[in-house]
């Protein structure tokens, strides 16, 4: 079967099925795409390349030549279509960009991605043509920087919550914007800003509708704080932004008016491929730099490079930037093929890739010894750039929930039909053939569920592998079928208070993660033992065979713990430190 774009692979894991031809054969960039982001590469290597990271870091504040550079190499232009005078990008074109500028500094990385990933996205997803003629050739060179702004002193993951409004006037042809917003990258510099605030008031139960505007410095009232001293990223501009009496145009509400939350969502999971390249880029820079030196320091008279140990580290950075850099490639490419459904195989992607790079972080401070400690080494600094990834554009913990919840959705809702129809068999005729007919099929899914997760299952889901991962193809159509299971043992234990049971949530999360990260590399390197054969892609399917046996024993650590576990004692200790305010116990304590 074709690519579907309606379809949903990582969805589909929650129910058992593996939807092969949405993640075989794995992407290709076409050519001239490819030519086009090789030579934009090639660009920032040669301009950027020799940035004092050390001094930006220092100063913790973006240069205005820096600033200027980007407006020359076309960084600003990435993702806006060629008509309005941007270079047109693909995801994955763009992704790849992202990737080299991360590698080269994280500010700069993060101020061109805050423009391009989220800044102006809105306008890119659901401007009218007459919005984006307006603004898109001046955001295109940079004559116009853009911002997300959402944030708010009191509202973080809980977006609803925001409190700035924005009023209509009594002719209906303006918002008054008023309000603030908190950590806004970009914001010391922006220009242009795509701004949430709620156009109804809160009522008792229910949450005033939010809408997205596009708002431009030059309409007055727009100002912001001071430059943010950061823990990381410390040059890229960070500052909280405010609105006064802003008179906003009917005309710049981006997308429908009320909407502005599904905007706002739409932004966030297009970009996180973008987040994803930005790992990737990170953690191959960091073993670069941990494979020079650890080949070059020298203990008990040879290379540490040399121990187990050290290459233990070396190959799981390794092994998890190839998995970050397939999965996140496979979500752009989802994107670029007109796929409608990707927000779980987004946040998936954000989990996965700021936690690999932040153990590529951490290990490689760990090689680096004592040095790694020193400020006026690399390490100290990539350890504060890289914490930031796990918490903006939406905590891990949250886009954990995401996933398992948005996952077992589906899933919930086909045993709660199912539940009715049941009991329409019981307690009422059969009014037509064709509601037989739908109860009949319903049933019959349903029981080739149950089989396929209760017995082994010879109907293989995974047929285009290369026969070389026939083991961790069956290894992992095992355990979609044990998931499914779970979710709906998991669905049956509790209910509808399901979405307060956020330790089960997270087991049922991670697990999926880790099958789509799984399904991923194993695409990846199929594609590639085709295109250069098994003998040239050795060390690809070394990588892939180590990443399935590590997903593997994590999946079952966590089928594990859903019936045996600590929650219960956990959430108890978290009770009692709360009450109390502390851990209690010292050993002076006499009583």
């Amino acid at each position: 079967m074709p690519f579907d774009p309606q379809a949903s692979f990582g969805k589909s894991l929650f129910f058992g099925e593996i939807l092969q031809d949405q993640i075989f054969p794995f992407p290709e960039m076409d050519a001239a795409q490819a030519d086009t982001v090789q030579a934009i590469v090639d660009q920032c290597k040669k301009a950027l390349g020799g940035i004092d990271s050390k001094k930006l870091d220092r100063a913790g504040e973006m240069p205005p030549e820096l600033l200027q550079q980007f407006r020359d190499l076309g960084l600003f232009s990435l993702i806006i279509p060629e008509e309005f005078g941007g270079l047109g990008l693909s995801m994955m074109g763009y992704a790849r960009v992202l990737q080299e500028l991360s590698g080269i500094d994280g500010s700069v990385a993060l101020t061109v991605g805050a423009h391009s990933s989220i800044g102006l996205k809105g306008l890119l997803l659901h401007g009218t043509q007459e919005q984006k003629a307006k603004y898109f050739p001046r955001l295109a060179t940079g004559e116009l920087i853009a911002c997300f702004c959402l944030t708010e002193p009191g509202s973080g993951s809980d977006a609803y919550s925001i409190k700035t409004k924005a009023e209509k006037t009594p002719d209906g042809k303006h918002y008054i914007l008023n309000g603030q917003k908190l950590w806004i990258t970009n914001g010391g510099f922006a220009d242009f800003f795509t701004v949430f605030a709620k156009t109804s008031p809160d009522t008792e139960g229910k949450k005033g509708a939010v809408t997205a505007f596009a708002v431009t410095r030059d309409m007055g009232g727009v100002t912001h704080g001071p430059h943010e001293d950061k823990m990381g990223v410390r040059a890229s501009a960070t500052n909280a932004v405010f609105f006064e009496n802003v008179k906003v145009p009917v005309e710049n509400v981006i997308g429908q008016e009320g909407k502005g939350f599904k905007v706002a969502m739409s932004i966030l999971n297009h970009g996180r491929s973008g987040l994803g390249a930005g790992s990737t880029g990170g953690q191959k820079k960091l073993l670069q730099g941990a494979i020079e030196w650890t080949k070059t320091r020298k203990q008990f008279g040879r290379p540490i490079s040399s121990f187990g140990l050290v290459k233990e580290k070396l190959a799981r950075i390794a092994v998890n930037t190839y998995a970050t850099e397939s999965l996140t490639y496979l979500i752009a490419a989802t994107i670029d093929q007109g796929g409608q459904d990707y927000s779980v195989e987004g946040a998936a992607t954000k989990v996965f890739a700021s936690e690999a790079l932040w153990f590529a972080v951490d290990e490689g401070v760990q090689m680096a010894g004592g040095m790694g400690f020193m400020r006026d080494e690399p390490w100290e600094r990539a350890m504060r750039d890289a914490r930031i990834n796990r918490i903006y554009e939406g905590t891990n913990e949250i886009n954990r929930l995401y996933v398992g919840l948005t996952g077992m959705q589906a899933p919930g809702e086909f045993l709660k039909g199912l539940g009715k129809e049941l009991s329409q068999v019981m307690n009422a005729p059969i009014k037509s053939l064709g509601m037989f007919n739908q109860i009949r099929d319903d049933l019959r899914n349903y029981a080739e569920r149950k089989v396929r997760q209760t017995v082994p299952y010879d109907r293989a889901q995974v047929t285009k592998a290369h026969e070389s991962l026939r083991r961790q193809v069956g290894q992992i159509e095992d355990m979609v079928q044990t998931f499914a299971s779970l979710v709906e043992t998991t669905l049956r234990r509790h209910g509808k208070e399901i979405i307060e049971k956020q330790f089960a949530t997270k087991r049922v999360a991670d697990i999926a993660i880790d099958l789509m990260a799984s399904l991923a590399v194993i695409s990846r390197t199929t594609s590639l033992i085709h295109k250069r054969g098994i003998d040239k892609c050795q060390n690809e399917l070394q990588m892939t065979q180590a990443f399935c046996h590590d997903a593997r024993r994590r999946i079952n650590a966590a089928f594990r713990s859903a019936n045996r576990n600590n929650d219960e004692e956990l959430k108890s200790v978290a009770d009692h430190v709360l009450e109390h305010g502390a851990e209690q116990n010292d050993i002076l304590r006499r009583d």
